[in-house]
């Protein structure tokens, strides 16, 4: 059975903890690209509201996976108001996300059973999010506003905090290591991991294989830090 409400999507992207970040605006290729990343372990999927008709490409996408791989989870991103919110959710979205902290979009999204991570970069956003019934709190952009050092600074006073950093995160051993290490429960990933170089050479097999590596080095990670702990 697909991980469909809301607690079972936070489990489902907790556990996962990479999540891809994506937007095009050719569906056919949204879909190549998203059951690509679904192969290689990242079932839950984020894309970014970024382009004209984005909402209509969104709602193609999570008509195909309905069908094709309901075990798909499609969260959109870049949502900074509630009207917006509400289309996306309207077509489909089980997670929302957002470069900032806007209440109304909590509200919709709290009356729907969707969970929203809003973006924050200091400890009074992410403090007003929780009151505001956010699960998982966006730290953007991550490189920005401190990096590791901050969601550590963070997690002292605040330490039932659940950061998902986005922007600064690379798939790398050395980077995955430092911010997990700082303590976050899942990471976005861009076009650090569905690269440029991937997408033009439609190398779909080469996408599966990055975002398997990935998830994989961040289990990896995650079961050394707990046995530290």
């Amino acid at each position: 059975m697909a991980a469909k409400d809301r607690m079972a999507v936070l489990t489902a992207m907790m556990d996962q903890s990479v999540i891809p970040v994506f937007y095009h605006p050719d569906t056919a290729l949204c879909i190549d690209v998203i059951q690509a990343c679904a192969n290689g372990g990242a079932k839950c999927v984020e894309f970014t509201n970024r382009g004209d008709f984005a909402a209509q490409v969104f709602l193609d996408v999570t008509r195909h996976f309905a069908k094709a791989d309901p075990s798909v989870i499609m969260g959109v991103g870049s949502i900074v108001d509630a009207p917006t919110a509400g289309i996306f959710i309207a077509n489909g979205a089980k997670f929302v996300v957002g470069p900032l902290l806007n209440a109304e979009v909590a509200k919709v999204c709290n009356r729907r059973g969707i969970p929203y991570s809003p973006g924050c970069g200091s400890a009074t956003e992410i403090g007003d999010a929780q009151e505001l019934g956010c699960e998982i709190i966006k730290v953007f952009p991550g490189s920005s506003v401190g990096g590791p050092d901050f969601v550590k600074s963070v997690m002292g006073p605040m330490p039932w905090t659940r950061i998902m950093p986005t922007g600064g995160v690379d798939p790398t051993e050395e980077s995955l290591r430092k911010w997990f290490g700082a303590g976050i429960v899942a990471c976005g990933i861009g076009s650090n991991l569905v690269t440029k170089k991937l997408l033009d050479a439609r190398d779909f097999k080469g996408i599966e294989d990055n975002v398997r590596k990935t998830v994989t080095l961040v289990k990896t990670i995650k079961a050394e830090i707990a046995c530290k702990n």
